[in-house]
């Protein structure tokens, strides 16, 4: 298993879909500060309120940009062999089909949570160029436990599109505007309190502490990230069945 996270990632390296994930990630945190800068007072914005930066830019990222950008990643490594026509070279190595896609989206996984740290830290250090003395490391912890769980619920809640994408073998590009609508959703189901449980992309906010819930909604918001893995798990399973069908 060592070996093939090794070889994932060595060849997420060669990718373009990695530069693009940091240009999205860039992007979106600029595009936030520049939109605080036009509605957020200059009291806030420089020395009274900290916080406000990481915890808007925490929405919007998750919102509208990195839900799409991850189910991509895990989509392009799920489809590359077959698309690429390099699964009949793996094939003859052997090389166990299951324990590849483990790896993949172990692989996709990570990616989520790097890519929500690599937001975390441009978001912590303009606040505290913005207003050190107000930050503390009760609030840089928070905030880093929040970005985190974000990162991996994220990833379980994608984790279902990232799956059919290559069952119903598309595009993986597919994957990104079934994601991006996806999570669009979210902010009309963020109204209701009973679909924000429910809904994967809201319910990430509930498990990350972005809000506070009771212990039944957080249980409820857990349980259906858990699900969309197991839909996940389900989808891959009989996909790679399917092709050792067709290899058979």
């Amino acid at each position: 298993m060592r070996i093939l996270l090794w070889v994932e990632f060595q060849k997420l390296r060669r990718s373009n879909i990695i530069l693009f994930t940091i240009f999205a990630t860039i992007l979106i945190a600029v595009i936030v500060f520049a939109g605080g800068i036009t509605t957020v007072s200059d009291d806030q914005l420089t020395t009274n309120v900290s916080g406000w930066y990481m915890t808007i830019t925490q929405v919007w990222a998750t919102m509208f940009v990195l839900p799409a950008v991850i189910a991509l990643l895990g989509s392009y490594m799920i489809c590359r062999e077959e698309q690429d026509d390099t699964l009949k070279s793996l094939r003859l190595i052997p090389v166990n089909e299951t324990k590849l896609t483990i790896a993949k989206m172990i692989v996709a996984l990570i990616f989520s949570i790097l890519v929500y740290l690599l937001l975390f830290m441009i978001t912590f250090t303009t606040e505290a160029v913005l207003h050190f003395s107000n930050l503390s490391m009760a609030v840089f912890m928070n905030f880093l436990k929040m970005y985190f769980l974000e990162g991996v619920g994220v990833f379980f809640a994608v984790s279902p599109i990232i799956a059919i994408v290559p069952y119903l073998k598309k595009s993986y590009w597919l994957a990104l505007v079934v994601a991006e609508i996806y999570s669009f959703a979210g902010l009309f189901m963020s109204m209701s309190n009973t679909l924000k449980t429910f809904y994967p992309i809201t319910a990430v906010f509930g498990v990350s502490g972005y809000y506070e819930t009771s212990i039944q909604s957080y249980s409820c918001s857990f349980g259906i990230l858990i699900l969309c893995s197991c839909i996940s798990a389900i989808l891959l399973k009989n996909l790679n069945h399917k092709q050792k069908g067709k290899n058979d």
